[in-house]
């Protein structure tokens, strides 16, 4: 089970091919693209692509479960996947690393801030606040903006899907949609 491009990334790296028989689960569709660019067919990939999606549709299985993952990743897929029985490797596959210490320091403030995973909005929270009251925080999905209300910033759009492309509509639709006590200019 993979849970991010850099996993297939960091596992592809280091094992040129499968073995035979061996089945892939792809927490998203940018997780599984990622996975057959790396030459892997992938045989599931969760209607709800989170966490928690996977988890309930993963099939019982007999044998060992791989899950490659970054070292800050909350322990909710191995964790349901142990309490429905399955014997999981819990790998470390990647770290994530900060960008710095240094506060964030711009000379205009931004109209958005994409937040793309609960680590995103810790060093956003960490380094660029206090955010501009009018900069709009846009998050990838649910669980991230539960990450982001937790790491004390405010949530003004939700993606629908975890996926880039639904992240940028939900941000367009919502700064081309004005407040209710403003007229959409003309």
């Amino acid at each position: 089970m993979v849970t991010s491009a850099t996993a297939v990334a960091v596992l592809a790296e280091r094992v040129s091919r499968l073995a035979t028989g061996v089945r892939v689960a792809a927490v998203g569709d940018r997780t599984a693209a990622a996975a057959r660019r790396a030459g892997w067919r992938v045989d599931l990939v969760p209607e709800d692509t989170s966490a928690r999606g996977i988890v309930a549709a993963f099939p019982d299985v007999v044998g060992n479960v791989l899950v490659a993952r970054s070292d800050i990743a909350a322990p909710t897929v191995v964790d349901g996947l142990r309490a429905r029985g399955i014997d999981v490797d819990d790998v470390e596959a990647y770290r994530t690393v900060g960008t710095g210490d240094e506060p964030v320091r711009l000379d205009t403030a931004p109209d958005a801030v994409l937040v793309t995973s609960g680590s995103v909005a810790r060093e956003i929270a960490r380094r660029m606040t206090p955010l501009d009251p009018r900069t709009l925080v846009a998050c990838i999905g649910p669980g991230t903006a539960a990450e982001t209300s937790a790491a004390g910033l405010p949530v003004h759009v939700v993606a629908p899907s975890r996926s880039a492309e639904s992240l940028l509509d939900a941000l367009v639709e919502s700064m081309n949609t004005p407040p209710p006590n403003r007229k959409a200019p003309k």
